[in-house]
C-alpha cells in the first residue's frame, strides 16, 4: 500500500495513541510464566504482539478476547510438551526473550520468524545463554534458533551494550534458574521486565544500572497497559513541527527509561506540559499536551541514547526544524533494527531535501530548512521509518509519497487514521 502524506496547516484536538508495545509483550509473557489466570486490559493489537500471543498459545496457554483489547489469558497448562515450534512472525523482542524463557525449560524450541526478522542478530542473546549452559543451533546467530532448554546455571553477566531485549533475556532465563542471576549494564534501558516481575512478586533487585533476580514463581493478577511513548512520538514531534498546532496525547507511559525523547524535545525548546501524572502497575503514565514549538539544536549522546533509540528516526524529522545542528552520537544499534535505520534514514530524508549527513553511530542534521517534498520514498519494511516520513510530509511544500506504508501495522496499525483526525489539510 503506497500513500500521499501532504502539508497539514495544523495539528488540533486530542488522540489516544495504541497501547504500549513492550509492556504488552511482557505482560502476555510473564502472564504465561504465572501458570494461572490473569487479565490484560488494553493491550495491543499490533502484529509483533498477536505474534506473542501465537507463541503462548502453542506454549499451551489459553488466550481469550472479553474485549476488543481486553484479554483473558488461562496459563494452567503450559509447558507441558517436550517440543516446539514458535513463529515469531516479525518480532525481535518475542524471538529474544523466548529464547531466554525456553533456555531454562526442558523441552526443545525452534524460534523462526518472516524473512526481515531472519536477518537480524541474535547472538547478543545467544552467547550469554550458552554462558548458562543453554544448547543453541543456529544460521550465523541468525534465525532459526534451536534451543535445547534444561537446567541452567546463574551468571554474573556485563552486557557489552545497554539493551532492553538482552537484559530481559537474561533475567528470564534466571527466573527459573536455580542461584542468583546477575545482569549489568553500561547504561540503564528501558526497565519494564523488571518493574512488571517485581509487581508480579519475582525475587529480582535493582540498584542503578545493575539487575539481579533469583529463582521466583510469579503471582498471577490483572495487568493493564498504557499508551506507548514510542506511538506518542510521532505525534509529539508533529505537534512541535507543524505550525500552529496544539494537540494532546492522551494515556502515555512516562516511564523514566523510555522518556529520553521528552527530555530531548524538551532540552531543544520543545513547547511541552505533561496533565494528570499517575502511577498504574508499577508504570508512570500521564497526558502529554504539545504545542507548535520554536526549537534549537542539541548533541544527543550517551546514556539517553538507549532511553529514545526507536525515536531517533522521527527525531531526524524534529531537528530539520531547529536551529543550528543537531548530533546524534552513539547510535550504531540504530544498524541492527528492522532496516539499517541510519543509512536508510539519511537515503530517504535526502530524497525530500533534508541536510543529513551519515556517520558510523548516527548523523547530523543542519536547521532550520525548508523540505521540498515532491518525492517517492521507500519504509524497507520499516515501520518506525515510514511513520517518520509521513511526520516529514506533514511540513513538505510537495506530498511525499511513501511505499509499502503496510509495514505501519507491525506496531501501529491506528497510525494515519489517528493523524488524519486531528490534522488540518490546507484545502
Amino acid at each position: 500500500m503506497n500513500i500521499i502524506s501532504e502539508k497539514s496547516k495544523g495539528l488540533r484536538g486530542s488522540v489516544t495513541i495504541p497501547s504500549d508495545k513492550s509492556i504488552s509483550h511482557r505482560s502476555a509473557m510473564f502472564a504465561a510464566l504465572t501458570g494461572g489466570v490473569c487479565e490484560i486490559e488494553n493491550y495491543s493489537l499490533g502484529a509483533d504482539c498477536i505474534s506473542t500471543l501465537n507463541i503462548i498459545k502453542e506454549l499451551g496457554a489459553q488466550v481469550d478476547f472479553i474485549g476488543e483489547k481486553h484479554l483473558k489469558i488461562n496459563a494452567v497448562d503450559v509447558f507441558k510438551k517436550d517440543r516446539y515450534k514458535l513463529d515469531c512472525g516479525n518480532s525481535g523482542t518475542s524471538m529474544r526473550l523466548f529464547s531466554g524463557i525456553m533456555a531454562s525449560r526442558e523441552a526443545e524450541s525452534t524460534l523462526f520468524g518472516d524473512e526481515s526478522l531472519s536477518k537480524r542478530p541474535m547472538k547478543r542473546v545467544i552467547l550469554p545463554l550458552e554462558l548458562m549452559g543453554a544448547k543453541f543451533k543456529h544460521n550465523d546467530y541468525k534465525a532459526p534458533l534451536i534451543i535445547q532448554g534444561g537446567e541452567l546455571f546463574p551468571i554474573d553477566y556485563k552486557t557489552p551494550m545497554a539493551s532492553a531485549q538482552v537484559k530481559s533475556c537474561i533475567l528470564l532465563a534466571g527466573l527459573n534458574t536455580a542461584g542468583e542471576t546477575k545482569v549489568t549494564e553500561p547504561y540503564v534501558s528501558r526497565d519494564h521486565t523488571e518493574r512488571m516481575l517485581k509487581y508480579l512478586d519475582a525475587d529480582i533487585v535493582t540498584d542503578g544500572n545493575v539487575t539481579k533476580i533469583r529463582k521466583s514463581k510469579l503471582t498471577p493478577k490483572n495487568l493493564k497497559v498504557c499508551g506507548d511513548i514510542s506511538s506518542a512520538a510521532f505525534f509529539m514531534v508533529a505537534g512541535a513541527v507543524v505550525p500552529d498546532s496544539d494537540i494532546i496525547i492522551q494515556n502515555v507511559g512516562l516511564n523514566p527509561t523510555r522518556t529520553g525523547i521528552l527530555e530531548i524535545m524538551l532540552r531543544m525548546g520543545a513547547d511541552i506540559e505533561i496533565l494528570d501524572k499517575r502511577l498504574e502497575c508499577n508504570e508512570e503514565v500521564g497526558d502529554i499536551r504539545v504545542k507548535t514549538s520554536e526549537l534549537k539544536a542539541v548533541t544527543i549522546e550517551g546514556a539517553v541514547i538507549p532511553r529514545l533509540i526507536d525515536e531517533l528516526p522521527v527525531i531526524a524529522v524534529l531537528a530539520t526544524q531547529a536551529e543550528g545542528t543537531t548530533i546524534v552520537k552513539d547510535a550504531q544499534d540504530l544498524r541492527n533494527k528492522e532496516s539499517d535505520r541510519i543509512k536508510c534514514l539519511v537515503t530517504e530524508l535526502r530524497k525530500i531535501g533534508v541536510d543529513i549527513e551519515e556517520t558510523q553511530d548516527g548523523f547530523a542534521i543542519e536547521g532550520k530548512q525548508n523540505l521540498k517534498g515532491a518525492a517517492e520514498v521507500e519504509c524497507y519494511h520499516d515501520h518506525r521509518l515510514a511513520m517518520s516520513l509521513y511526520v516529514a510530509g506533514l511540513i513538505c511544500e510537495k506530498p511525499v509519497c511513501i511505499n509499502e506504508f503496510q509495514w505501519v501495522d507491525i506496531s501501529f496499525p491506528e497510525f494515519l487514521p489517528l493523524m488524519q483526525a486531528v490534522s488540518v489539510k490546507l484545502n
